[in-house]
């Protein structure tokens, strides 16, 4: 018959392809429980009242149309639907793609089954896959693993979050108008069962069993598997634990298959108490807490509590004596095998020919080892044992109590098992690699000896007093070519051989008298030495490793062994070179693995590579989590020499007189480091949590404090920074790593995911954790919570400068680079912040701050039109001034009564007090941005002068190929899909060399009266400013303030979000503005300049100054004379 794993055995190949999918399925929603969004949970007050109308459970089926009539109703929450659904579309698709995979399984099964019924594999039926020993273990997996998907999603993604994440996706998805979409089955068998894995948590009624009987399987399937398993040993796993108490550890992979199979039939759980009996006297004798899948673990006490057979049964196992019989025996047991392991484990003790000796005796201690350490670390896991359940807290102290469990104890146990059966098997592997060679080296040596001696007694080769004997002679010869003969192909039979040589060589010393020639003896005794090893060598069998995989399982302790990660860090802390030994652990640990993926791998699937991955990945991610305390403690020992470093040790100078080398040898203040122990990953995790720490606690503000605590706020943390700085550069050369790069590596990671997660609250399609290229899982960068409105300590950053430097309380000079206090003048800040930022976050700072600016003046230019369209263009009133206006001002180049100016700056006063903060907040934050280019670019052309001129001359370049490109088309210009022009920006910005003036920040439409609204708005500002021959334009008063640079740069910036035909009808409305007041002056012999005229020309001097154009431009509205004369007559 074929091989039912046969790749051309269709039947075996369908039931294999189905576990190896139930086994990857489980994998993909373990690893999606970590990616649960947590607005799906409803906790905070905050993202119920936001989020509350929008996320629905199940209820939302009962009247779909009520919800979305609601949505409707409200644009602000069609807007947030609409946000929520780009945000949470991906993750969402993916968590319904892993739902709709656990009901295709069950579909899939089910249909395999009716096809065996059926008759469509031939010679094929339920019964004879089950004789046969593959057949029965997939059968009886495939059920299994089903139950163990509905527990994980259950125990894993609450019955309220599946619900919301589901209606969620069909409201969002194109399932709910598809036809052939199965998402009402999807929801059927998923909806909330009411369990809750919150300890003393209530259980729903029927729970588990009603769930598990949604979709309806063949109830003779489910007997047929029980049955199975009940009664056979499917794995084989009794032959590698032959002792009887061993049983229960042997069959405990199959136990915990057949708990999850029996909620299938809960009447054998409720009803049928001579099965359950049986299945407690086969299964759970001895044992209480078993682990279902992957360390999943479950207490039998608390699960079968509501079935009656179960529980009467369970009660033999849970006798208070029972109890105390096995705690006892578990714990004498470990207090004889640790001194023997450690003897095991010392040097030089597990040789060669003492592990051929004693296999079975080493495999023995492996057995108890890892029975007691099993039943051990099962029955006293804290995970096990609900707190508020009063009997289990009463099981639980008395196996503590009669174990005398000590958790050290028990993991140095652990620990030194692990190093025995790590050695142990090494040895083992390498023996057997080597098995052939040496058998084969130890059949010829002893086929020679035998020659020689024939020779010997062939009177020719002279040995001492051996006379000539011909059937000696010939008797020798025999027994070489028989010992050449021996096959190493057929073990059994050579084995046999080998033994009567061994015999027939003892009888011929013994009746030939050869006793009293020595060397006749030896030749002898080395021939039977050979045989000997022959001997011990065939036994090297696959089998025994085959024994110490089974025996050495860890994946029951996937979960628990957590709870010992205090200990190993402890031990690690006080002896490092423990490391060696938790490595033997970790692959003892390792080994769970081949539970998953044994199926995959045999099902040929696509899906090993993500399985495994996981797999290890979680692994990994332990084993980083226990090591991490190496470079804790390497940084604790680094607190003090940065403490070190900055109070007791001074910088040494680059140049230093030979004399005064020995006060700066400052030998007292050294601090030793051993650097063997430090791994790079751990060191970038630590380095990461502190720096992220210290800047979330350094740079918080009181907006309250007077002076701002701006400035030595900064200075104490370039302090701190500069600490870590050169204490990392202090130790770098010790444990070989590069501390620079990792330095500028880590703080930019920190400094930029950080600005990301500023910048979300001003996206629509914000940046999730698991998709920000700046977030890591291995080194990841911590979140705190938010102490003010911004997110981080960069927009707490951000948002004090924009506080201190407000235009409504400072003025700013643009000669001088520095704010003043509009009511003290005293100065408040200047350029030299830049710097301080520089210092503290580095050219990364400054760049993430200046990205933070961008972002802030997109959204004030956004409100700032939605406020001119929803609210100015909408007065009618309003509107009718600047249609009248429009009319008076036609033709530009005419001149119009200053009434006409007066009469409606009079009218639309109302409006301009939002148009003038908004326009004057773009304009501080524009300085702020030019600011910023400055340091950096001044910083990079000191620091990095190649890389400037480099850029800078790349610019040039480029730009004079595009403008000739324009000109004339056939020459090169970059295509769509080349990125160069937008990878040059970023690093032009990055080096200072752009003007943040040029920038189009917004896509804007045409807006009716736009030059006549912004050109009103300027003269309505211009009597409440002055001109200064030595400060310039500036307020007249200080309580109603307007500050000159930002309000010139924020119209300018607006302008230039709209095409440049509104900039040129707006400077031609100023300067029709200046002719037509001058022409009045003149016609009124008044001999001085009108203010206002002063403020329009003054405002035509910056435009000209600051957008880096021609007079020209200002001088095709305004007469160059008037331009040249104004300052003169001032």
């Amino acid at each position: 018959m074929v091989d039912f794993l046969a790749e051309n055995n269709l039947c075996g190949q369908a039931i294999l392809r189905i576990v190896s999918r139930g086994n990857a399925i489980i994998a993909e929603l373990l690893r999606l429980s970590d990616f649960i969004p947590a607005v799906f949970r409803l906790r905070d007050k905050s993202d119920q009242h936001k989020y509350g109308d929008i996320i629905c459970d199940f209820s939302y089926f009962k009247g779909p149309e009520y919800y979305e009539a609601k949505l409707e109703t409200k644009p602000e929450l069609q807007d947030l639907d609409e946000e929520f659904r780009e945000n949470n579309i991906e993750i969402l698709s993916r968590f319904y793609l892993a739902f709709e995979s656990v009901h295709k399984y069950i579909v899939d099964l089910n249909r395999y089954l009716d096809d065996l019924h059926e008759g469509v594999y031939i010679q094929q039926t339920l019964e004879t896959v089950l004789l046969n020993e593959d057949g029965k273990q997939l059968l009886c997996e495939a059920l299994y693993l089903y139950g163990v998907m509905l527990l994980v999603i259950d125990h894993k993604i609450e019955g309220e979050v599946r619900e919301r994440m589901l209606v969620s996706y069909y409201r969002y998805s194109a399932a709910r108008s598809s036809a052939d979409s199965n998402l009402d089955d999807i929801c059927k068998l998923l909806r909330s069962t009411g369990y809750s894995g919150q300890p003393g948590a209530k259980r729903p009624a029927n729970y588990p069993e009603s769930y598990f009987q949604r979709v309806p399987i063949s109830t003779t399937f489910i007997s047929m598997v029980i049955g199975r398993l009940r009664s056979d040993d499917i794995y084989n796993q009794v032959s590698a634990y032959p002792l009887p108490e061993h049983r229960s550890t042997a069959l405990a992979n199959q136990a915990a298959m057949l708990y999850v199979c029996l909620y299938f039939s809960p009447s054998i759980l409720q009803t049928q108490q001579a099965k359950m009996r049986e299945i407690v006297d086969k299964y759970f004798p001895d044992n209480w807490v078993i682990s279902i899948y992957m360390g999943i673990t479950v207490n039998l006490v608390e699960a079968w509590e509501p079935y009656k057979a179960a529980k009467i049964a369970l009660n033999y196992t849970l006798d208070s004596a029972n109890i105390r019989e096995q705690a006892t025996r578990y714990a004498a047991s470990m207090e004889s095998l640790r001194p023997q392991v450690q003897q095991l484990l010392k040097e030089g003790f597990l040789r060669e020919e003492i592990i051929l000796d004693n296999i079975p005796k080493l495999l023995n201690y492996l057995r108890d080892c890892n029975v007691a350490i099993r039943w051990l670390m099962l029955h006293s896991a804290e995970s096990a044992y609900d707190p508020n359940n009063k009997r289990l807290r009463q099981i639980k102290e008395q196996v503590l109590c009669d174990s005398k469990y000590k958790p050290k104890i028990l993991f140095q146990l652990l620990l030194d098992t692990a190093q025995f059966e790590f050695t142990l098997k090494e040895m083992f592997k390498q023996m057997l690699s080597e098995k052939q060679l040496k058998w084969e080296s130890y059949k010829t040596e002893g086929s020679e000896r035998m020659t020689e001696l024939a020779e010997v007694f062939s009177g020719v080769k002279p040995l001492t007093r051996v006379e000539k004997n011909e059937n000696l002679q010939a008797w020798f010869r025999e027994i070489s070519k028989q010992i050449e003969s021996l096959n190493y192909e057929d073990s059994t039979a050579a084995g046999r051989k080998t033994v009567q040589l061994i015999q027939a060589l003892v009888e011929v010393q013994e009746f030939h008298q050869l006793e009293s020639n020595l060397q006749v003896c030896q030749f002898l005794a080395d021939t039977r030495k050979f045989l000997h090893q022959m001997i011990r060598t065939i036994n090297i069998k696959e089998e025994v490793l085959i024994t110490m995989q089974i025996v050495g399982d860890l994946s029951y302790a996937w979960q628990i062994i957590d709870s010992f990660t205090s200990i190993m860090q402890e031990s690690i802390r006080v002896n490092p070179s423990m490391v060696t030994k938790l490595r033997a652990t970790f692959l003892k640990l390792a080994s769970a693995l081949d539970l998953p993926l044994l199926r995959i791998n045999q099902a040929n699937s696509a899906d090993l590579l993500s399985v495994s991955q996981f797999y290890s990945g979680e692994l990994v991610a332990y084993v980083r989590k226990v090591l991490q305390i190496i470079p804790e403690s390497m940084f604790t020992s680094l607190a003090k020499i940065i403490k070190l470093q900055i109070h007791d040790i001074m910088e040494v100078p680059t140049r230093l007189d030979k004399d005064k080398l020995k006060d700066y040898s400052q030998l007292g203040a050294r601090y030793e480091v051993d650097p063997k122990q430090l791994l790079e990953d751990g060191i970038r995790k630590e380095l990461v949590k502190r720096v992220a720490y210290a800047l979330h606690k350094g740079l918080i503000f009181n907006p309250k404090a007077k002076p701002s605590e701006l400035m030595p706020k900064l200075k104490e943390m370039a302090a701190t920074m500069d600490g870590f700085y050169r204490s990392f550069e202090y130790i770098q050369d010790y444990v070989s790593i590069y501390g620079l790069k990792i330095w500028q590596e880590e703080v930019s990671r920190i400094i930029n995911y950080n600005v990301e997660q500023e910048c979300n609250s001003f996206l629509r399609a914000k940046i999730q954790d698991w998709q920000s290229v700046h977030q890591s899982t291995h080194i990841p960068i911590p979140k705190f919570p938010s102490v003010d409105e911004s997110a981080t300590f960069i927009g707490r950053l951000c948002r004090e400068i924009l506080r201190i430097t407000d235009p409504k309380i400072t003025c700013y000079f643009d000669q001088m680079n520095t704010w003043y206090d509009l009511k003290s003048h005293q100065e408040v800040t200047n350029n030299r912040l830049f710097s301080e930022i520089q210092n503290t976050l580095g050219t990364f700072g400054l760049n993430g701050l200046d990205r933070l600016l961008c972002f802030m003046i997109v959204k004030e230019l956004q409100n700032f039109l939605t406020m001119l369209q929803k609210t100015i263009l909408k007065d009618r009133a309003v509107v009718d001034v600047f249609k009248a206006m429009l009319i008076a001002v036609n033709p530009v180049q005419g001149i119009v009564g200053s009434k006409v100016y007066a009469s409606a700056v009079a009218k639309t006063q109302k409006i301009w007090g939002a148009y003038l903060e908004a326009i004057m907040k773009v304009g501080q934050m524009q300085i702020l941005r030019q600011q910023i280019a400055n340091e950096l670019n001044y910083s990079c052309k000191f620091d990095s002068k190649h890389l400037a001129a480099a850029l800078e001359n790349l610019n040039k370049s480029l730009l004079a190929d595009i403008e000739a490109h324009y000109q004339d088309p056939s020459l090169p210009y970059p295509k769509e899909d080349n990125t160069l022009l937008y990878d040059i920006t970023a690093h032009l910005e990055a080096a200072g060399i752009h003007n943040p003036l040029n920038k189009i920040y917004i896509t804007t439409k045409r807006l009716p009266y736009f030059p006549i609204i912004n050109f009103l708005f300027i003269i309505a500002q211009l009597p409440k400013l002055q001109y200064s021959k030595n400060q310039g334009m500036t307020c007249r008063k200080a309580t109603d303030p307007v500050d000159w640079p930002p309000l010139v740069l924020g119209l300018l910036t607006l302008l230039k979000q709209f095409h440049s035909r509104y900039t040129q009808q707006f400077l031609a409305l100023i300067g029709q503005f200046i002719r037509s007041i001058m022409e009045q002056c003149t016609s009124q012999k008044i001999p001085d300049m009108p203010s206002d005229v002063v403020g329009a020309l003054m405002f035509l001097e910056d435009y000209v100054k600051y957008t880096k154009l021609s007079r020209k431009v200002v001088e095709a509205h305004v007469p160059s004379f008037i331009f040249d004369e104004f300052r003169t007559i001032l």
